[in-house]
Parts: C-alpha cells; structure tokens; sequence
C-alpha cells in the first residue's frame, strides 16, 4: 500500500487533472468555437458552449457555394482562396507531409545506422548535425528563398518536400540512433556468420526490432511537416497551398478574422494525426519504452 499521506495524494491527484484541464482546454475550445454562429466567435465573456451549434463553419470550410452566401451575408467579400474549397489544401498537405516524412525517416535510418554501426564522421558527429535544430527556420529562410528562386523549386511540392526533409533529417536521425544502439551489434553479427551481408542483415534483423521506434519518428516527423507555416508562407504564392496557409487565409475585408472557419479548419486539420496515431499505436508504445533491449 502508498505510504503518502491523505493530503499528498488530494494534491498529486489535483495536480494531474489540473494538467489535463490545461492540456485539453485548447482542443476543447477549437471544437466550441467550430461550432459557433458568427455573433459568439468574440463574445466577452465568452460563450464556453453555444446553445445555438451549427455546422456552417464547416461548410464554408469545404463548399465554395457557403462561402459566398456568407459573404453577402456579411455584405463583404472573400479572398478568392477562402471562397474557394479547402480541400485542395488537404491534397497539397498530405502529399508533401506524407513524401516529406517518408524521406526524412528512410534518410534519417540509413544515416543513423551509419553513424551507430560504422561511426561515421567520429564521436561527435551526432552533435554536429543536431546543431542544425538550434537554428531557428526564419535565420535561413532567406537565402532558401532566394536558391529556391534561381532553381526554380518555389511553389512547387518538390521545393517544399525537399526543404521539410532537409529540416527534419536531424530530428530523424538523432531519434532512430537511439533505437539502433538498443540493438546488440551482436545479433547481426550471427546473421552474417550465416551468410547475410551487412545491409541484408539490417534489414531482416535490426530493422525489425526498430519498427515501433522508427514509426514513432515517423509520426512525430509528420506532425512537424503537417503544422509547419513558416516554409510554407516564404516558399509558396499561390499554386501550392497546405492547411496552415489555407487557416491564415481565412480573413475577411469586413469581419475580420473568421475565427469560426478558423476553429472548423483547424478541428478537422487534426484527423489525420488522431488516424495515424490511432494506426500505430501498437508499435507507438513499444517505440517510446524501446530501452528494454540491452546488451
């Protein structure tokens, strides 16, 4: 039995569902306001939960038709982008989150098997292309604007897939190497002795056991490339549009920001990280507690 007293138990107990509240308040607020006429979007005090829902924001968010009657309601017009479907944002993002991801995790496995196995480029390796995470998107986002521009990849899915990539590589690799090195060098070795050659060996051995960490990766690589803005602002102008410029460009000349169409964007922006996530989380567990191997 817990040797806490009664009154450290009430306070870890509220201390935990104080974390959750704090958690789940931004969820629980996107979902409200989602489902909110016009005239409570702003409302002080706010209104926590409408008694008049509707599922208009959603229906401004995927047809065009909703869109313009909202405007003439609003007797202002739209950006020809907002009055537009959003589903072609939906397209854009999952194409170039989804290769984006995919490059990144099978770059970042290769690298980082490299890097365990091999020790390639020496012990402190590792640190040096993690350095390329401390810097901040907007110090280089210049000069990627400008070689962009000269080779053509602006507002293009190449140009985007390859900047995520490069911009998540680090990420991958520094995650998977964790995994690799929880792998006895061992096991391979047993392999070979029967015949396997190195890279036949990694595939049908280590990898394997690194499926749950190397999904892992992969889902938090996505949600990076899924809620990224700021390479997606700089580097496209129009013909290539993902979610988080399609929720900036919900504005109107006469209501302002339409945080309702906002909120409804955003809500349904999440679905696919739940679906992934819910997809693997047989492995996802096994991922994150992958320290159970030893040597």
């Amino acid at each position: 039995m817990s040797s806490d007293k009664p009154w450290l138990v009430v306070l870890k107990r509220s201390a935990v569902i104080l974390s959750m509240v704090i958690a789940f308040f931004p969820i629980f607020w996107l979902v409200s306001t989602s489902l909110k006429p016009f005239d409570e979007w702003a409302n002080w005090p706010p209104i926590w939960i409408t008694d008049r829902p509707t599922l208009q924001n959603y229906r401004i968010v995927f047809f065009p038709e909703a869109a313009r009657e909202f405007a003439a309601a609003q007797e202002g017009s739209l950006d020809y982008k907002v009055s537009g479907s959003a589903w072609k944002s939906f397209q854009d993002s999952a194409i170039i989150s989804t290769l984006a991801t995919f490059f990144s995790v099978v770059f970042g496995t290769l690298a980082a098997y490299s890097v365990v196995r091999f020790r390639t480029g020496g012990e402190n390796y590792p640190f040096q292309f993690l350095t390329v995470r401390m810097f901040p998107p907007i110090a280089v986002v210049v000069p990627m604007v400008a070689m962009f521009s000269v080779l053509k990849l602006s507002d293009t899915y190449f140009g985007l897939i390859l900047a995520y990539t490069a911009f998540t590589l680090p990420f991958s690799i520094w995650m998977i190497r964790s995994f690799i090195e929880d792998v006895p060098a061992e096991l391979e070795g047993a392999a070979m002795i029967h015949g396997m050659g190195q890279f036949k060996a990694f595939l049908t051995v280590t990898l394997p056991l690194i499926r749950g960490g190397v999904l892992s990766t992969a889902l938090f690589i996505f949600i990076l490339n899924w809620s990224e803005f700021l390479f997606a602002l700089v580097l496209t102008s129009g013909d290539v549009v993902t979610i988080t410029i399609q929720v900036a460009n919900y504005v109107s000349a006469s209501s302002g920001k339409l945080y309702g169409v906002q909120a409804a964007m955003g809500s349904v922006s999440t679905l696919p990280v739940i679906l992934f996530g819910y997809i693997i989380q047989r492995h996802l567990v096994r991922g994150l507690t992958f320290g159970a191997i030893k040597r």
